[in-house]
């Protein structure tokens, strides 16, 4: 790995004190991640030895017998749910001696090791140059995405093998540097899996002939080797099942991210269907190795091995999740002239290998097969369509800037500002603001979901119990205008009809409406107004949580009409809407009334007639009316609603400063006394061979 040119000692010692900061704070971030590395560790191995036995490394207790031991008799595959290849049987053959119990711990810690032992060599792969910065702070970093992602979840809770192919062949590529050893350890990999053999092209065409063939040699040699010792377990993964074909879960399952599993998904069968998928295959195959090629050429080694393991998640017949890791690899590959275009790749890898598909798209049948194929198609484009920077690129190192509004301090200097909430000048990435804003308000939802107090008969309880406090609040201040609100309007089918629709259809077509809006019209006002409603959404999560609230609508025996959802029976447990897909209890604070006091007053802060103000500001006053008269939410409610806005508008003003309108005002007065600036050419580093 290459660090970044050290410079000499400074001759000043305000410079070296400065220096030792830098230091001393990328330590502390060095230690905090290597902490945190630690601690996701530590949780993964709770989790799964925490679980009880047959429903935690089920796929290594396939081996287990009656008596507590691993056993091999009969075939590896009359139950179909072993989907390695013989050898892969072979290898765990000496584990048959070994106790269930003290399998399981020693495969769990086994596996930690393993990954640990990925992100290392990974760190060490990285494209050079590298700075110092990224080359402290790679490992733990690598290691912590890696105990985060779906693969490695699903490895240790299955008792897979499949980070040992991904090791073998990044040690073959990376660590080893005998050609006999690199193609011995590629060859193990593609006999444990077998479209790995898809790296002897990369070798072959990169100049390492002599690798690719030893790599065909060691796959052959140990394959039959497998067939001598197990030759009626190698006829039925080679031939019956034709490479394992039909093993593990049903071939269409959303597991099976590879292009069989989505065209199956498809409703393709049949000729067509197979027809399509090897040529399909072998298109994305030659594309893949092609593009893996040009990259390892270019010193990007690291980003060539990710792409050609893409190519073999899409060309396999089957790959499950826990095979998945190739797709994380390829967040090293750089896409993007501009900085704030940047963030765009690594952001949707990253979600898309740590977080469950309905996170990151809605629940729209329209949308299903983009959810259910999501990895998939991240492999697919990343192999074959992706247009990853070379080194040679004058954007590869510096890409062109964001362009920000000077920071202004609030009158707390001793409140540090948040970079990361710098308001921008010009539009943000529109991908990017769409993936953060849905996987944010998914987060919303279960968050929102997880707040009901326990059990949902002890959650109904306390929040019943909370609305006779409010309600005996608002008797006491004379507000407890429910009961006649509801019936009031309920007796005016047109005016309820109005309040039933605005209720419905407002709360989310408004904000998106006005987000949308000042990303188009004012970006340096679109960071400012996210921003509240981020920390207004997230102090209301809070309140969620701690004070779960019945509505007056789900209050028995106060007589209020549920308008939108009909009548309820209050004689069930979980009566009424109350089911598993949101959190009737969450009504304190209302976020009905604090989404749209927040449209009412950005609207009257930033819209330039008054007429557009006025308007703005009728909103609230209609959804403050529509959630009252609808029996969803009790007066105080609102109040609570107005206090987070006020909150999230306050926490905005501490971290980011004042307004948008005055920063903005200060950088361009800024920009346009300081005297330009010459450009420095940029001096191209000799591109180091690919090892």
């Amino acid at each position: 790995m290459a660090n970044a040119e050290q410079s000499g000692r400074p001759a000043e010692a305000f410079g070296s004190t400065a220096a030792d900061t830098a230091r001393a704070r990328l330590r502390a971030a060095r230690l905090g991640l290597w902490l945190l590395a630690a601690v996701l560790a530590v949780r993964q191995v709770a989790v799964v030895l925490g679980t009880p036995r047959g429903e935690r490394l089920t796929d290594l207790e396939t081996w287990v017998g009656p008596n507590g031991v691993l056993h091999v008799n009969g075939s590896l595959y009359d139950s179909t749910r072993f989907t390695g290849t013989p050898f892969g049987g072979l290898v765990l053959k000496p584990l048959t001696r070994a106790a269930e119990q003290a399998l399981g711990w020693g495969w769990t810690f086994g596996t930690l090791l393993l990954v640990a032992a990925l992100g290392l060599v990974v760190a060490r792969a990285l494209p050079h140059p590298v700075s110092r910065r990224t080359a402290l702070l790679a490992a733990p970093v690598a290691i912590s995405l890696l105990m985060l992602s779906l693969p490695v979840r699903n490895t240790l809770w299955l008792g897979q093998t499949s980070i040992i192919p991904v090791l073998l062949v990044l040690l073959g590529c990376f660590v080893v540097r005998d050609w006999r050893a690199a193609g011995a350890l590629i060859g193990l990999a593609a006999a444990l899996q077998p479209t790995v053999l898809l790296f002897a092209a990369l070798l072959w065409f990169t100049g390492r002939r002599r690798a690719a063939a030893a790599t065909g040699a060691s796959f052959a040699a140990v394959t039959a080797l497998a067939w001598a010792a197990m030759p009626h377990d190698s006829y039925t993964y080679w031939v019956h099942h034709m490479a394992g074909v039909g093993l593990g879960g049903e071939a269409d399952a959303l597991a099976n991210q590879s292009l069989h599993g989505a065209l199956l998904r498809l409703g393709l069968s049949g000729p067509l269907e197979i027809g399509l998928f090897l040529s399909l295959g072998a298109a994305v195959a030659v594309l893949g190795v092609r593009r893996a090629v040009r990259y390892a050429g270019d010193g990007q080694l690291l980003l060539a091995v990710a792409l050609t393991g893409c190519a073999a998640i899409v060309v396999s017949p089957t790959t499950w999740q826990h095979q998945l890791l190739w797709v994380l690899l390829a967040v090293v590959g750089r896409v993007g002239k501009r900085a704030s275009d940047r963030y765009v790749w690594p952001v949707a890898v990253i979600l898309v290998m740590t977080l469950p598909a309905k996170m990151m798209l809605p629940n729209m049948a329209a949308l299903y097969p983009l959810r259910d194929n999501a990895v998939l198609l991240a492999a697919i484009a990343a192999a074959t369509a992706l247009p990853f920077l070379p080194r040679t690129s004058p954007y590869y190192r510096a890409p062109i800037p964001t362009e920000y509004a000077r920071p202004v301090p609030t009158r707390w200097k001793h409140v540090p500002l948040l970079p990361f909430l710098k308001r921008v000048l010009t539009r943000p990435n529109l991908l990017l603001e769409l993936l953060l804003i849905r996987v944010t308000y998914a987060a919303y939802q279960q968050v929102r979901l997880g707040a009901t107090g326990g059990t949902n008969t002890g959650g109904r309880a306390r929040a019943e119990a909370h609305g006779h406090q409010i309600l005996d609040i608002e008797r006491f201040l004379h507000i407890d205008i429910e009961h006649w609100a509801n019936h009031a309007v309920v007796k005016v089918a047109w005016l309820r009809d109005f309040f039933d629709f605005y209720y419905e259809s407002f709360h989310f077509v408004v904000p998106l409406s006005v987000l949308a809006l000042l990303y188009w019209r004012r970006p340096v006002d679109y960071r400012w107004a996210r921003a509240s409603l981020g920390f207004a959404t997230l102090l209301a999560l809070v309140g969620f949580w701690l004070y779960p609230l019945a509505p007056p609508r789900l209050m028995p025996n106060l007589g209020v009409i549920d308008t939108v959802h009909g009548v309820q029976d209050f004689s069930k447990p979980d009566y009424g809407t109350l089911t598993a897909l949101t959190n009737q209890y969450a009504a304190m604070p209302s976020l009905h009334f604090g989404w749209s006091l927040w449209c009412g007053l950005v609207i009257a802060i930033v819209a330039p007639k008054w007429w557009m103000k006025a308007l703005g500001l009728l909103h609230p006053f209609f959804t403050v009316s529509a959630i009252v008269a609808t029996g969803n939410h009790w007066v105080l409610d609102a109040v609570g609603g107005a206090l987070v806005v006020g909150g999230g508008f306050g926490l905005s003003y501490l971290f980011m400063g004042p307004r948008a309108r005055l920063a903005t005002a200060t950088a361009v007065t800024a920009r346009a006394v300081e005297p330009a600036v010459p450009e420095v050419p940029e001096v191209h580093e000799k591109n180091p061979a690919p090892s």
